[in-house]
């Protein structure tokens, strides 16, 4: 499934990235240009559209995009080169640490047999082995596609063991954000945003297409973030020690929910 954004102007595409990207990780693991590329190639994925990548380029941005390096013979970089250093974050210098991540990244693609990509036209026909893409010669033109769940870094690729807990706490903080995203969703555009509901856990997971304890997650999530809170009769009641069937009262804070610094809803 693909996330559209906004329509470029004067181009007949949306560009759309791909929705299990972030919680795949390989933000952390690819070039910088790599969000870009999987937008492109997103984009290139959707129905009716055909051509190569360079075809596409040229079509949206005029063959020229800055995010993606120039074009898709620009070489790959882990920072962005216009922009200040961090120093304090990285105080080695840009020099240091692209060098450093390229010594990594290196290491770690020819352990698993793959070539070390140098241009972002390199970097898609990685993508094609890993199975990020997929391109098809048809009587109608290239077609690019990407499977409904994309692999995970360490499906493919040798990860040291710290990179390999930070994108299992990513991919655990994607799905709980997920499954509040779906019951809040349920709340504001079903129940009309109320301030209490009584309610059950088993009920929730009807209502949103989850199971009890995915739903459990959800609500646990937001009761932590300060945007609810469960009651049972007057007193405050421990989600995570409720059984499925037991009513209960998810009492919101509208207020606080909607004060947060970002707030992502995805209507089907």
């Amino acid at each position: 499934m693909m996330t559209e954004n906004a329509s470029v102007p004067e181009s007949r595409r949306d560009l759309a990235i791909h929705n299990d990207w972030w919680a795949s990780g390989w933000a952390h693991v690819l070039p910088r240009q790599c969000f870009a590329l999987t937008m492109l190639i997103g984009t290139a994925s959707q129905p009716g559209c055909t051509g190569s990548l360079d075809d596409l380029l040229q079509e949206v941005f005029a063959g020229q995009w800055d995010m993606i390096g120039g074009d898709l013979d620009s070489a790959l970089t882990f920072s962005w080169p216009d922009a200040e250093w961090d120093y304090e974050e990285a105080p080695e210098g840009r020099e240091a640490f692209e060098a450093n991540r390229w010594k990594e990244f290196g290491a770690m693609l020819s352990a698993a047999g793959f070539p070390v990509p140098t241009t972002v036209r390199d970097l898609s026909e990685l993508y094609l082995a890993w199975g990020l893409a997929g391109r098809e010669e048809t009587p109608d033109g290239t077609r690019w596609s990407m499977p409904a769940v994309l692999p995970l870094p360490g499906d493919l690729l040798p990860l040291d063991a710290e990179l390999t807990r930070q994108l299992d706490r990513i991919r655990r903080g994607t799905d709980i954000g997920s499954l509040v995203n779906t019951l809040t969703t349920y709340l504001v555009d079903h129940l009309g945003e109320p301030q209490e509901v009584l309610t059950s856990l088993d009920r929730l997971a009807a209502a949103t297409g989850h199971d009890a304890d995915d739903v459990r997650l959800a609500v646990a999530e937001l009761v932590e973030s300060g945007d609810a809170q469960v009651r049972r009769g007057q007193e405050p009641a421990d989600v995570e020690r409720l059984e499925a069937h037991q009513r209960f009262r998810l009492v919101m804070d509208w207020d606080h929910f909607n004060a947060a610094p970002v707030q992502l809803i995805i209507r089907d």
